[in-house]
């Protein structure tokens, strides 16, 4: 139930909330109860002081005959019967009833015996003596119930003096309970704050803490964790990106020197080719057409390399995905043909145009075109489809029945240099082209292969009427 510090501090608070009014209510009654009980007590000690004053007023009469006196006691009798009837329930409760019905006998007694007195004016010892055992039961009886009434007031006061206690009880163990909270939570702050230093220091290592419960330092620190990898990822991405930038500086500076050279050994061969064909053995001319070959396959390796390190931002237009595939797939027809591959175009003619560049989408389509071509030399079936993906994407999948990429080269294949061909068959830069054009158009690019079974690359391009920014990956 209380899993969360959320549900935990409102769990505390409720708590404290709940036992503060018990503690209150608890107080209140007793103090109220006190009260009552004192109220009382005087009362008690009116009548005590009443049945004294009767008996005084007794006295006086026994001794001098005086009816004044006989009246001022019959006054305070009728006075203490007036209280004993008012009072009736609470002498009860302390005294019991049995011990009420012997009050009211001895104060209708006591009150008869008195009486008396007016009708017969000689006193008889006999019921002189029962006046004074009348008399003495009725103050040994208020004096009795005032004893007993104020020893409940020190039972209730000393019950009342240990709600303060219990009080602080209760204080001090939601004290530790939130005691015990804040340590849960400062021991993993003060790890993540250590942590926090270290991933400024460049390590990226998560935070070694065990999760006991799934509360929101947990979450805290399993988003902070992710963070980290996430960072670490970064930082090995732009590590790569800076190596990949330098390549490409290098590349582009080595692909200059090397096309003029390329240039004039080309157009020499070719010179020497038309000028002495003719009077060439054919092992000779056959050396020449072998230059011409491989000077053309380098020209194609250095135009690859010019591609790659290429940082100029190309001029985009509204496209037609079916111009741009169309034209694209005269330049491999023949290739299609010689190789006895069945080649499938499905574009649908509502779909929305794009915004690119024709010269650079024709590359990137172009180089799907041939690895796919490449990886089926004894024929196969190539399907080129187009779908309206979202709002801000169209999705063209260019799907092979090839031999398919292995897992552990999936992950690379988009990187400059890295190459799954032969020695001499591949530059490796034809896919790390095309991913970066695609990059360029706002674009992205994703493959899935199987490998017996073939693969399929997706290319993802931004709606003409989605802006710049707005295009990218979510």
């Amino acid at each position: 139930m209380f899993k969360t510090i959320r549900s935990k501090t409102i769990g505390v608070f409720v708590i404290s909330l709940f036992f503060t009014c018990i503690v209150a209510v608890l107080y209140w009654g007793s103090v109220r109860s006190i009260k009552h009980k004192m109220a009382l007590a005087e009362r008690f000690e009116d009548l005590l002081n009443d049945i004294l004053e009767g008996r005084r007023f007794e006295k006086n009469f026994l001794l001098y005959h005086d009816l004044k006196d006989l009246d001022e006691n019959l006054k305070y009798v009728s006075k203490v019967e007036g209280f004993v009837n008012q009072y009736e329930e609470d002498i009860k409760r302390i005294a019991g009833a049995s011990e009420y019905e012997r009050l009211l006998r001895n104060l209708r007694e006591y009150r008869s015996l008195m009486s008396s007195f007016k009708r017969s004016s000689p006193i008889d010892p006999v019921r002189l003596e029962k006046v004074r055992e009348h008399g003495k039961a009725l103050v040994d009886f208020a004096t009795h119930l005032l004893k007993t009434k104020r020893k409940n007031i020190h039972q209730a006061i000393n019950k009342t003096m240990v709600i303060p206690i219990l009080f602080f009880a209760i204080v001090l163990a939601l004290q530790l309970l939130v005691l015990q909270i804040l340590s849960r939570l400062l021991e993993p702050l003060s790890l993540i704050k250590e942590t926090t230093k270290r991933v400024a220091r460049g390590d990226f290592s998560p935070i070694p803490y065990e999760c006991h419960t799934e509360d929101e330092i947990c979450e805290l620190i399993h988003a902070f964790n992710r963070m980290a990898e996430e960072l670490e990822t970064q930082q090995e991405a732009l590590v790569q990106s800076r190596k990949i930038a330098a390549i490409g500086t290098f590349s582009a500076g080595i692909a200059h020197e090397l096309n003029n050279p390329l240039n004039n050994i080309y157009l020499s061969a070719e010179t020497l080719l038309e000028e002495c064909g003719d009077k060439l053995d054919p092992e000779d001319k056959e050396l020449i057409l072998d230059i011409l070959n491989q000077a053309d396959r380098a020209g194609e390796i250095v135009r690859n390399l010019l591609d790659f390190s290429r940082k100029d931002k190309p001029s985009f237009e509204e496209l037609s995905v079916h111009d741009v595939i169309n034209k694209t797939v005269k330049l491999v027809k023949n290739q299609v043909m010689l190789t006895g591959i069945e080649l499938k175009v499905d574009i649908p003619d509502d779909l929305p145009t794009i915004k690119g560049n024709l010269r650079n989408l024709q590359q990137v389509f172009l180089n799907l075109l041939l690895n796919a071509i490449q990886a089926m030399p004894n024929g196969g079936k190539i399907c080129i489809e187009a779908y309206d993906y979202s709002d801000k994407f169209v999705r063209i999948d260019v799907t092979d029945t090839g031999h398919g990429i292995k897992p552990e080269d999936l992950e690379h294949i988009f990187e400059p240099f890295y190459t799954t061909k032969g020695v001499g068959r591949g530059t490796g830069l034809g896919l790390a082209v095309t991913y970066g054009l695609v990059k360029k158009h706002g674009g992205y690019i994703e493959v899935e292969s199987e490998v017996g079974v073939g693969t399929t690359f997706s290319v993802y391009l931004p709606k003409n009427n989605v802006g710049e920014g707005e295009s990218e990956k979510k």
